[in-house]
């Protein structure tokens, strides 16, 4: 309680010498932190994250993914060795075979996803086409699973009865007349 004779500016705690050097030192020290961080330009930070992840992908766990792997296909082969993801194979009418990794419940709009990131990721690297219209290949193509057409996207794979490492067909659609 304050006493009549004392005023509010009385009433503010009494902080000690040792306290506000203390506070001096570690807003010291966070300023020191935040200059180191400035110190390295992006393009170096990003020379230490690839070589991070080069040594990352060395690993026997990792070794099949590409030198310029991202985070996406690092988690993506973590959780297939796990056990909780699995892998199409998508065949293309040109004989290619795409390993599309997804999730152990995925739908067929997840592995139509999957398979677009696939690509993406693909033209990034080798330098193709720049732009893909993903409204018009699923619009004329079709994925097979054993002669049946997955055409609900709401469809869970494992309802089709795909497995890991089972076979699924990029097919061109017939014309309705």
């Amino acid at each position: 309680m304050m006493e009549q004779d004392e005023t509010p500016g009385d009433v503010l705690p009494y902080v000690k010498d040792e306290e506000i050097e203390e506070e001096a030192e570690t807003t010291d020290l966070i300023d020191d932190e935040e200059e180191d961080e400035e110190a390295l330009p992006h393009s170096e930070i990003l020379d230490i994250f690839e070589e991070g992840l080069a040594l990352l992908v060395q690993d026997p766990l990792l070794c099949d993914l590409p030198i310029q792997v991202t985070l996406e296909e690092i988690n993506s082969q973590i959780a297939l060795e796990y056990g909780q993801a699995m892998t199409v194979k998508v065949l293309k009418a040109d004989g290619e075979t795409m390993p599309i990794v997804v999730v152990q419940n995925a739908s067929v709009l997840d592995l139509k996803k999957a398979i677009q990131r696939f690509m993406e990721l693909k033209q990034q690297r080798e330098g193709g086409v720049k732009y893909v219209s993903w409204r018009y290949v699923w619009r004329t193509y079709a994925l097979v699973f054993q002669g049946e057409k997955m055409e609900d996207d709401n469809t869970r794979l494992k309802d089709y009865g795909v497995r890991n490492r089972d076979e699924v067909t990029f097919m061109k659609k017939l014309k309705k007349k």
